[in-house]
């Protein structure tokens, strides 16, 4: 079934998008907010296992594919790598806007994920969209220093070829997320760019005048 995008728009109207590149803080800020205004979190990334349960692998492909280890997963060409995370994103959106309704139509719920301008174009109003956004240059580091990505450090720790495992992730988040980081400074949403200068509490004012709360 295909929900024409005014159909989601209204039902998705208690729902605020924080979204953004990786890194650029979009689960910190998302969380302090939720617990200041007594909102709900929807975090796609912590959702993942649940819908991937309950996925079929002929309709989610790429959602079921399994991977014996470190070196097979960080194996593949970064072509291949890239495709398989896009399509990940593109598959697991359908559980996430069904959630999304269930959850907000009697309270705000903030989403932290990973939406593009085209489809927050289609599924929100710029009023309820922050975009937080990062260089897309070594988020490897990044993501390995992080308490809630210790799982994942292990993982690309646990490879033969450390190193040429996170050039390969590396490379890959850098070519998915390059022109998604311009596409969003170029287009009319709101959005705050992470440096060296950022502090959370800066950065939470501003999404939080943005919204008007």
């Amino acid at each position: 079934m295909i929900f024409q995008d005014n159909v989601l728009k209204e039902y998705l109207k208690n729902v605020y998008f924080i979204t953004g590149t990786p890194c650029g803080g979009k689960t910190t800020v998302s969380r302090i907010l939720a617990k200041k205004h007594n909102f709900v979190v929807y975090d796609i990334d912590e959702q993942f296992p649940i819908h991937q349960k309950i996925s079929d692998s002929k309709f989610q492909p790429s959602m079921n594919r399994k991977f014996k280890n470190a070196d097979e997963f960080f194996g593949r060409s970064v072509d291949e790598y890239s495709k398989w995370l896009i399509d990940n994103t593109r598959e697991q959106l359908d559980f996430v806007l069904l959630d999304l309704i269930r959850l907000s139509q009697n309270q705000i719920v903030l989403c932290d994920c990973h939406l593009t301008v085209e489809e927050a174009n289609r599924l929100t109003d710029t009023s309820r969209v922050a975009f937080l956004i990062k260089n897309p240059m070594n988020l490897v580091e990044d993501y390995c220093n992080r308490k809630d990505h210790q799982d994942f450090s292990k993982f690309i720790n646990s490879s033969t070829n450390v190193e040429n495992a996170k050039l390969t992730c590396n490379i890959t988040l850098r070519n998915i997320n390059t022109e998604k980081y311009n596409k969003i400074k170029s287009s009319h949403y709101f959005w705050i760019e992470r440096n060296e200068y950022s502090t959370v509490e800066d950065t939470v004012y501003k999404v939080e005048q943005h919204f008007q709360w």
